[in-house]
């Protein structure tokens, strides 16, 4: 007598249709303590960053924003756990290209001196993009999404306003092609039109196969430029 067992095969065939997007970025039980005075800034953290999400978060100052936003980006050592890049563990000789995949945007950006064009070329001096080229048209596109001419390539870094800077920092990391941006409050200290002007661009840049992560001080940008939304207290994530 045969058996048959008609679902066995339409069930793996599901499975595997339905089997979840891999992570870019995962917190395993990542902590961070101060280097000082040993206080935990970071309590243990579980963490995913997936492709398409926008996590906004928010919470008092000094409850270890930038502290996780920095320590994502390897910017700062982790003291404990560790942090995977698509599924496996960052060793030490592959921060570099990790650091290009996730790219960390400061609130008060470094501006070195120069025009804007120089600022713009300055990561292709580095050895971790010594493959790629500047590209001053693509460039000029994303300055037009942000409503400046491409005459805001001469103009002196030292000049700028703060919402123009930010403009320049944000540029001179997309243009480089990052997965991830991390976001903290880079438009913290900026007019409304200008944070508009910021979001627009971030928006510009993402996609499907992207992920952002955005710390803000305003409920009403939270929402809008996400779609999870977290909040920090006391170096914890809820």
């Amino acid at each position: 007598m045969h058996h048959h067992y008609p679902n066995v095969f339409p069930v793996w065939k599901l499975r595997l249709k339905v089997s979840p997007i891999s992570p870019l970025i995962t917190a395993v039980a990542l902590s961070r303590l101060d280097e000082r005075s040993g206080a935990t800034l970071l309590q243990p953290l579980h963490f995913t960053l997936a492709p398409g999400d926008r996590v906004a978060i928010t919470g008092p100052s000094g409850s270890g924003k930038s502290v996780l936003l920095r320590t994502l980006a390897l910017l700062d050592a982790p003291h404990a756990g560790e942090i995977h890049w698509q599924g496996a563990p960052i060793v030490t000789a592959h921060i570099p290209a990790y650091r290009r995949q996730v790219c960390y945007i400061a609130q008060k950006p470094a501006v070195l001196d120069g025009s804007v064009e120089d600022n713009l070329r300055y990561p292709y001096s580095l050895k971790v993009h010594a493959k790629a080229r500047f590209e001053r048209d693509a460039v000029v596109q994303q300055l037009t999404k942000a409503g400046k001419p491409a005459s805001f390539l001469d103009k002196q870094a030292s000049e700028l306003s703060g919402g123009e800077a930010q403009v320049m920092a944000l540029v001179r990391a997309l243009q480089l092609n990052p997965q991830v941006l991390l976001l903290d409050e880079p438009t913290a200290a900026l007019d409304p039109a200008s944070a508009r002007q910021v979001e627009d661009l971030v928006d510009a840049w993402f996609g499907p196969d992207r992920a952002l992560m955005w710390v803000s001080h305003d409920p009403a940008q939270a929402e809008r430029v996400s779609n999870r939304q977290h909040v920090m207290n006391a170096g914890r994530l809820t």
